[in-house]
């Protein structure tokens, strides 16, 4: 596994975001571990995130695109910190962009704040994690309406690698089916697991055997085929 892998995974591990245990999930679905992306919340933790997602995106997508779109709420802090991040480490000047809830009509005027799009522009699109889809059906037909642009792909920071709602396939796979574009993770839960069981991690052991059992049990439920 790559370096800066492993780095994430504890990184999520050591600032809460990932945890162990018994969650129910918004689907219903009883989860022994749960991701929340709204717990980076120091200046620190949003610069390590960008470096994070600059290397991921640098090597599923290369350096051949000028946008980064973080669909409104949480991809704006993420679109940002990724930007300039990648000006940190690829000396890549990347726009960053993302969409209004509402339609704002004075001032910085219409429903992109940051970078305008223009035709030809080559996006990719971050978030923090796809579950549904809901957020890329919701803003790809926005960025069409506002220039004839490429997207390059999407990227998330974890692949649950488990079964979306309605059919066999995980977001990601449902996403890239329906929309043509690639669509990738920084790191996969299966990632996750072989990286932290039975390996101390701020002095305890997050997935022992019984937490590496439970998880074996929720994806032979929920995982994909």
């Amino acid at each position: 596994m790559e370096q800066y892998k492993e780095e994430f995974i504890t990184f999520m591990a050591e600032t809460g975001v990932l945890k162990f245990g018994d969650f129910t999930l918004k689907s219903g679905r009883k989860s022994p571990f749960f991701m929340n992306a709204g717990d980076y919340v120091t200046g620190t933790q949003l610069i390590r995130l960008g470096k994070y997602y600059a290397q991921a995106i640098h090597e599923n997508f290369g350096d051949d695109f000028d946008v980064l779109f973080g669909p409104a709420y949480k991809g704006i802090p993420l679109s940002v910190a990724t930007s300039m991040a990648y000006s940190t480490l690829y000396n890549k000047e990347i726009r960053y962009c993302s969409n209004r809830k509402e339609i704002k009509d004075h001032g910085d005027k219409g429903i992109l704040l940051g970078s305008h799009l223009k035709d030809g522009d080559r996006v990719v699109f971050i978030e923090d994690v796809t579950t549904s889809g809901k957020s890329i059906e919701e803003t790809f037909p926005i960025i069409r309406e506002q220039a004839d642009v490429e997207v390059k792909g999407l990227i998330v920071s974890l692949n649950r690698m488990e079964r979306g709602l309605l059919t066999d396939k995980s977001a990601l796979d449902e996403i890239q089916d329906k929309y043509g574009f690639p669509a990738c993770a920084i790191v996969t839960m299966e990632e996750v697991t072989e990286f932290l069981y039975n390996r101390e991690c701020m002095g305890k052991i997050l997935i022992d055997d019984n937490i590496k059992e439970a998880i074996d049990e929720y994806y032979k439920q929920y995982g994909v085929k």
